[in-house]
């Protein structure tokens, strides 16, 4: 029984022998059939590709600006001090023009005036003291050439002319002394200006040196500022300058350094410049604030780009510009070196050469080898 089984299913165990032996080199064939390389087409799969904005960057000039801060002062702003007590009987009206010399404030003179009177009858009194006493001594002097004086006599008559002309020039120079304390009564202003604050009020009683009155000559102004130290080797006077008062809603104006200081500050390591402003219209205010531009150099054939372009990070000072390669345009990262920046933009003095493409908008999103899809810049609303 189980030889009669045995050879009823040797046939299909033959047959299955044979059908696998025939699959086995198709099997075998298959593991050197080549595969699309995985590393190739792993890049295409995961690389980006990012929308950037771009320049294309040329040698151009660039005006290297220092930007600081200054202040408006008036070169002939005085305070008027009483220069003698007295009793304030006049002040000149607040914001009143006066010219060079005019009052501008009166103290009581009465005391004054009298004193002046006083020399004045003393200097008379002297006056005919000498007149007397020279009368003498013309008179004595033949005599005396005579023989018919004593040389003594002679000689006390010329002492008494020699103090009665003492005494006149004391009381002359007594009598200006009094006409000068007259003249203090009466406080005038050094230069022509406006009157700008009074300081003490009509009927107070001020001694010497007692402020009464502030004058100033606004029609010419200027700029006081500092300048950091560093820059010290390169401002000098008559150096271009353009003055801001974006506070106050006042164009800029153009004009030149006028003084450039010596000096250091050493609490604030700044060296002081001026700048003098004609201010006819009386528009400048002492004390504003201005923003002050000074050019410090003008450079020639010079690659700028937005300070905004520039990348500073573990790599250093970098940036990205485009390659433009068969499979497109790629963001590539250059280390670059910075020159003086001024206005949001920056000199690149060595990564960059003339007619590379930088990124400058998008560049934060971007990394090396990234393909990137270069658009137009996006109108500003402001300037439609």
């Amino acid at each position: 029984m189980k030889t009669s089984l045995h050879h009823r299913f040797r046939p299909f165990f033959l047959a299955g022998v044979l059908f696998v032996a025939l699959l086995l080199p198709g099997c075998a064939g298959s593991d050197n059939a080549e595969a699309p390389p995985e590393a190739e087409v792993a890049p295409e799969q995961t690389r980006r590709t990012v929308r950037v904005e771009t320049i294309v960057v040329e040698p151009t000039e660039f005006v290297d600006v220092v930007e600081i801060t200054g202040a408006v002062e008036t070169p002939e702003d005085a305070t008027l001090s009483a220069q003698t007590a007295g009793t304030v009987r006049a002040l000149a009206p607040l914001g009143e023009s006066v010219v060079k010399g005019q009052t501008v404030a009166r103290l009581d003179a009465s005391l004054a005036r009298a004193a002046v009177e006083q020399a004045r009858a003393l200097v008379e009194m002297a006056e005919a003291q000498y007149a007397f006493a020279e009368d003498t001594y013309r008179r004595q002097e033949p005599l005396y050439r005579d023989s018919i004086i004593s040389a003594l006599e002679f000689e006390n008559i010329r002492t008494q002319k020699n103090q009665a002309l003492a005494q006149l020039n004391q009381a002359r120079a007594a009598l200006a002394q009094a006409e000068e304390q007259l003249g203090y009564t009466r406080i005038t202003a050094p230069f022509s200006g406006t009157v700008e604050a009074h300081l003490v009020e009509v009927g107070e009683q001020v001694m010497p040196g007692t402020p009464v009155a502030r004058v100033v000559d606004a029609r010419t102004v200027k700029v006081a500022a500092g300048v950091p130290e560093r820059y010290a080797l390169d401002i000098r006077k008559g150096a271009p300058v353009e003055v801001g008062f974006n506070a106050y809603g006042i164009p800029r104006r153009q004009a030149a350094v006028t003084f450039v200081g010596n000096v250091i500050n050493p609490s604030n390591r700044t060296f002081p410049i001026e700048i003098v402003l004609d201010n006819g219209e009386e528009v400048l205010k002492p004390e504003m604030i201005a923003k002050v531009f000074v050019t410090r150099a003008r450079l020639e054939d010079q690659l700028v780009v937005p300070q905004t372009a520039v990348l500073l990070d573990e790599n250093g000072t970098t940036l990205f510009v485009v390659e433009r390669t068969p499979e497109g345009p790629i963001a590539r990262r250059r280390t670059v070196e910075l020159g003086p920046s001024y206005g949001k933009r920056t000199v690149i003095t060595e990564g960059l050469n003339p007619g590379d493409e930088v990124i400058v908008v998008g560049q934060s999103k971007v990394t090396d080898g990234d393909i990137v899809e270069i658009v137009s810049p996006t109108p500003d609303p402001a300037t439609d």
